[in-house]
């Protein structure tokens, strides 16, 4: 059996034992998976990882869920397609690689931290007028608590434009009669069929098509009773 074929067939094994691991069934399936094309994952099984792109070692990695490091300690061993003996150059490569990942990772660590920051400043100055004169007017309300609440509702603006800047929106308002729909709707009490009348008794919200929280409804009738 020639070199090239035996570091094929240990690589073979080796990939299709992962691949049962996290449920993949096929080649196919893990290219799919992983953006990664079919030629690409046989290059790999004939030990060919060192020269491939660093990217392509990310995404098996995660698609596999296994360290980089562990990826590279199965499939970057020495290979020799010509015959000729190159341990010295595919060690490099393989250095080479795991240096290069790591200087990856730091830069997307460094990135992640930068957008959140980033984030936290605009919800931050999204807030500013709420943060300033909230605690003024808890306090102002602890202290008098026959003050009009309806006093207190300018207040949560930031807060409403804050989610409104989100995507995120009410489902109904408290107080509507609406068709009960079981996607959108969570009954407190009773019960109650696709499109009989409801009533909101505590606001969802939804962010686009995606539930963040179900309504709290309770039929109409029961309220009736």
């Amino acid at each position: 059996m020639s070199a090239d074929r035996a570091i094929y067939l240990k690589n073979h094994q080796l990939l299709h034992q992962l691949m049962a691991q996290v449920g993949i069934a096929s080649l196919s399936e893990l290219s799919q998976l992983s953006g990664i094309s079919e030629l690409q994952l046989i290059r790999l099984q004939y030990g060919l990882l060192p020269k491939m792109q660093i990217d392509i070692s990310i995404k098996l990695s995660q698609v596999l869920q296994i360290s980089i490091d562990k990826l590279l300690s199965l499939f970057c061993l020495e290979y020799t397609p010509s015959g000729e003996s190159e341990p010295q150059k595919d060690a490099t490569a393989t250095d080479a690689l795991k240096q290069e990942y790591q200087r990856l990772q730091q830069q997307l660590e460094q990135q992640q931290e930068t957008l959140a920051q980033a984030f936290q400043q605009e919800s931050l100055q999204r807030l500013e007028s709420w943060l300033l004169q909230w605690p003024t007017a808890q306090s102002v309300a602890q202290q008098n608590p026959q003050l009009p609440a309806i006093k207190l509702l300018p207040l949560m603006k930031p807060i409403t434009d804050l989610l409104q800047s989100w995507g995120v929106e009410a489902i109904a308002s408290v107080g509507d009669i609406v068709p009960y729909d079981p996607q959108w709707h969570q009954l407190m009490e009773g019960n109650a069929d696709s499109g009989e009348m409801v009533k909101i008794r505590y606001v969802g919200y939804r962010q686009g098509e995606k539930l963040l929280y179900r309504a709290k409804v309770s039929p109409v009738s029961a309220i009736g009773d």
